[in-house]
């Protein structure tokens, strides 16, 4: 690992995205630089897969540092979440109620919050897939000031993609809630607060598509199988754990 990391600032010096690496206060010479050149290139050429895991590298330190600068704003009390409340974990998922993925993957996520009692599922709406998305967006949120925002979810990524108002009227009728209501709290300014604040932190983070899973200081893009995420909750709780250790 560590010659992955020193690689991977030499790259970075190689391709001029920072000044030549130094390595006291005086920085390297031309001739130690250029030698230092040869031997990241002689090591390429025996094993191209350095490149791979140097860059691997970098972007995953860009990523941890995305998180840790919005890690305030993943989980809050204005956020719908399903599974234990007290989770030492949780899986903060973007998605979009149109997204073809998101859909694909609610069983695994159900199946996987059903079995996991230790990890909570965190819901940012992200609707990104056009006038049908923003729709589902806003009456989910609407839907979880009357309590029901887990069973209006549920309704909506079973509902056609192009989800339609008459749509929202009839699962809204279904489940009971108030439909004036309703269609008071989705045009109001507060949810569309939260789903702006929502497609910002997506953007903080590098999201470009849904869905999307923050575990610990791992970001996970695109739909996964439940081996995958156990893995990420795996990495997350010895993460907690190492942090505790040091608090200690």
């Amino acid at each position: 690992m560590k010659r992955v990391l020193w690689l991977s600032t030499v790259l970075l010096a190689l391709v001029g995205s920072l000044p030549p690496v130094a390595a006291s206060a005086g920085g390297f010479t031309p001739a130690q630089r250029a030698e230092i050149v040869q031997i990241v290139r002689e090591a390429l050429k025996q094993d191209p897969s350095i490149l791979h895991d140097a860059l691997a590298a970098m972007q995953a330190d860009a990523t941890r540092a995305a998180i840790d600068a919005v890690r305030d704003k993943l989980v809050t009390p204005a956020d719908a979440s399903v599974g234990n409340p007290k989770a030492n974990v949780s899986i903060v998922e973007f998605f979009d109620t149109r997204c073809p993925y998101c859909r694909a993957m609610e069983p695994t996520m159900e199946n996987f919050v059903a079995t996991r009692h230790d990890v909570r599922l965190v819901y940012k709406d992200m609707p990104v897939l056009g006038p049908a998305s923003v729709l589902g967006s806003k009456a989910l949120l609407a839907a979880q000031r009357q309590g029901a925002y887990a069973d209006m979810r549920k309704a909506v990524m079973q509902l056609p993609p192009n989800t339609t108002l008459e749509m929202i009227h009839a699962a809204a009728d279904k489940l009971g809630l108030d439909w004036d209501r309703l269609l008071r709290d989705m045009n109001s300014a507060a949810v569309k607060q939260h789903i702006a604040d929502n497609l910002n932190l997506a953007r903080e983070l590098g999201i470009d598509g849904t869905p999307a899973m923050v575990i610990g200081d791992t970001l996970i893009q695109g739909a996964v199988d439940s081996s995958h995420l156990q893995r990420a909750i795996v990495g997350a709780e010895k993460a907690n754990v190492a942090v505790q250790s040091q608090t200690q």
